[in-house]
């Protein structure tokens, strides 16, 4: 790299890390790769709360809902008995207190993080294995689900991380993989006799071939969907009947699991009940078409919406050598001369906008009912994906005349709740560094009033981008 270490020290903390705070360019700028090196931990990343109810004990909370419901609806009638409660009221509360808190502590993780890169590849992971809270009890989940499947695997294996964000119980849910039974299973056969209907169900199979793997263009079919599916048959979530220890958690119903031998993708699996779905999520992990679909999203996250593919290639090749280690692929791409491009190429969605202001003023949201509406006003509600694909990752998407609206509006208020006594140049300093440039330094300085001028910050081009 033969750019100013300044520069590489600002490109550092503003497009690898979450935005600068404090006198992080400063740190970073001594040895900018180094600085990003330390970050990659072979451990995880950190978790954002530790109090975190778990998923059995938060589903248990759902399954009394209902209970309480059901008893109230089965009661007779009389002065003394209490009404049934509203599930629809119960369920938001349950997501204000355990969602809410969730988003609050994760948001106030990435406003204080001495580890930016750290965050922000815990971040695009993720996103890349969405769950979404469109539904009630996967809302509830979601905190769950980041800090145990993709935290603590995000430098490890790909393989493990693809294994642990399958199996979590909100994944399951979310995809309907919960109710998904082989049409020639012993419970098919059951449920049948019984009058029930059960099936097949594909969204999970679908999703990891399509968007957590391979990809479309790696050629699948439809049968090797449904191939796929038959084989997840069985990928479950406890309840009572499997005894208190695994109520909530991933099980293996062997019943409900599709018998015989599978092809998928020009590669035969001989039925093994549970073994057969993982030797394909091997399989599928080890394939160089899911080598080149992480590269290029990783590629068109960190650095530019049409990334070079120059950069792309050195990713899929990294991790095709590492055999999907990620703390490989990671140091790969903070070592990529591509990735030190001067000119900043990336749109900050609205998360990222809010973390960075958050860091540039070293401040932190305190309740989440004031940040929620505002983030979902600029069109990113916190853990509510508008599909299995994520959030989009495309300066388009963020970058329409409305939202920029929005940004400016709320960056009024804000800057005159947090710049107190303080300089808005220094802070531009701090927060941009070599990249802030003598036009946004001057129109800042020229500000009216010390929030004028922080304000000015927040919405330059320079620091919208990264």
């Amino acid at each position: 790299m033969a750019y100013d270490k300044d520069l590489l020290g600002s490109i550092a903390a503003t497009r690898l890390g979450l935005g600068a705070r404090g006198d992080e360019i400063a740190q970073a700028s001594a040895d900018p790769e180094g600085w990003l090196l330390t970050q990659v931990n072979p451990g995880g990343a950190d978790l954002f709360r530790t109090d975190m109810p778990s998923v059995p004990e938060r589903l248990a909370e759902y399954r009394q809902i209902g209970l309480a419901r059901r008893q109230a609806q089965m009661g007779a009638a009389t002065e003394t008995q209490a009404p049934a409660p509203d599930v629809v009221q119960e369920v938001r509360r349950l997501i204000r207190e355990n969602a809410g808190q969730d988003i609050l502590s994760r948001l106030q993780l990435a406003a204080a993080t001495n580890a930016p890169f750290r965050e922000r590849w815990a971040l695009f992971w993720a996103n890349h294995f969405t769950v979404s809270g469109v539904k009630g009890i996967t809302a509830n989940l979601i905190g769950p689900f980041e800090q145990e499947a993709i935290r603590p695997h995000v430098f490890g294996r790909f393989e493990d991380l693809l294994v642990a964000s399958s199996s979590h119980p909100a994944m399951l849910l979310y995809l309907d993989q919960a109710q998904s039974i082989g049409p020639g299973s012993p419970a098919a056969t059951r449920a049948g006799r019984n009058g029930r209907r059960v099936g097949l169900n594909e969204n999970l199979a679908r999703e990891i071939l399509e968007l957590h793997t391979v990809g479309v263009e790696a050629g699948y079919s439809q049968a090797d969907v449904t191939e796929f599916a038959r084989a997840m048959t069985g990928w479950s979530i406890g309840t009572e009947r499997e005894g208190a220890d695994q109520e909530g958690r991933f099980v293996f119903r062997d019943n409900a699991h599709e018998p015989g031998a599978r092809v998928i993708m020009g590669r035969r699996y001989a039925d093994g009940g549970y073994d057969q779905a993982r030797a394909v999520m091997h399989d599928l992990a080890a394939s160089p078409h899911t080598a080149h679909h992480l590269a290029l999203k990783i590629a068109r996250h960190f650095v530019a919406d049409d990334p070079p593919p120059s950069l792309t290639a050195r990713l899929a090749g990294a991790y095709m050598d590492s055999q999907g280690n990620l703390a490989v692929l990671a140091r790969s791409l903070i070592t990529a001369p591509e990735t030190w491009a001067p000119l900043p190429a990336k749109f900050k969605t609205p998360y990222e906008f809010m973390v960075s202001s958050w860091r540039a003023a070293g401040t932190s949201p305190g309740e989440i009912a004031r940040v929620a509406p505002v983030m979902a006003s600029m069109g990113m509600r916190t853990f509510a994906a508008p599909s299995p694909k994520g959030w989009p990752d495309d300066t388009a998407s963020w970058a329409a005349p409305d939202g920029i609206i929005k940004r400016m509006a709320w960056s009024e208020t804000f800057s005159t709740q947090a710049v107190g006594e303080r300089d808005p140049l220094t802070l531009a300093q701090n927060a941009l560094g070599a990249r802030l440039t003598p036009l946004a330094a001057k129109t800042i300085s020229r500000a009216e009033t010390r929030a004028e001028g922080l304000s000015i910050l927040l919405m330059s081009p320079e620091f919208q981008r990264r």
